[in-house]
């Protein structure tokens, strides 16, 4: 496959099961590597980067949603936003600036809604509720992409097109780039643009004026 996305832009994949929609995610967030090609960031080449530059890339440039929440159970829901900070900065490094770093998550977790559930373990949330606190997770650290993989794959659908809101005004209001995969076509629509993934082609559905 060939696909180019723009800076800003809210990009929906669709495509059967099995069709290699979170492959192909995994591979633009360097989680996984091409067996051939390349993944360009703004022209530079960045899947054969060194393992430590390839982990500080995820850690700084892509934000990442999943179908399921991996929330750390035993940690609140501030503390679960807070850990990608953690994971960034030295023990020292950190320290020194908790303060700072916990008026970002909080202030984070204020734009999803979730002011009221600071103090809450995973365990107590709904499903939605967890699933904004994914999401507030992956923005804590300021990425500049944000790839979601069925995002709303566990949802119902009211709280899934709560969540596909969220996602839109974050793109809106903050020029966010966003790549989501999902199975909902009715879902992807609301993207700037929707490819569907078949047998190894990408083809565009749908591509906003």
């Amino acid at each position: 496959v060939e696909i180019h996305i723009r800076r800003g832009e809210f990009l929906s994949i669709v495509g059967q099961s099995g069709s290699g929609k979170s492959t192909l995610l995994h591979v633009m967030g360097l989680l996984d590597s091409p067996s051939v090609g390349e993944v360009l960031l703004d022209g530079d080449r960045i899947d054969d980067l060194p393992q430590t530059t390839r982990d500080e890339l995820r850690n700084r440039v892509f934000g990442f949603v999943f179908q399921f929440y991996h929330l750390l159970p035993e940690l609140s829901v501030l503390e679960n936003v807070l850990t990608p900070l953690m994971i960034r900065h030295s023990m020292f490094g950190y320290w020194k600036r908790r303060r700072e770093f916990k008026a970002a998550a909080e202030e984070i977790l204020e734009k999803v809604g979730l002011t009221h559930r600071l103090k809450h373990k995973p365990n107590e949330l709904s499903g939605g509720e967890m699933q904004r606190a994914a999401i507030a997770r992956s923005l804590v650290a300021k990425p500049e992409i944000l790839l979601a993989d069925e995002p709303t794959g566990n949802l119902d659908a009211g709280t899934g097109q709560e969540i596909m809101g969220l996602l839109r005004n974050l793109n809106e209001q903050e020029g966010l780039t966003i790549v989501m995969v999902t199975h909902d076509e009715s879902l992807a629509r609301s993207a700037h643009r929707l490819v569907r993934l078949t047998e190894g082609h990408l083809d565009v559905l749908n591509e906003a004026a």
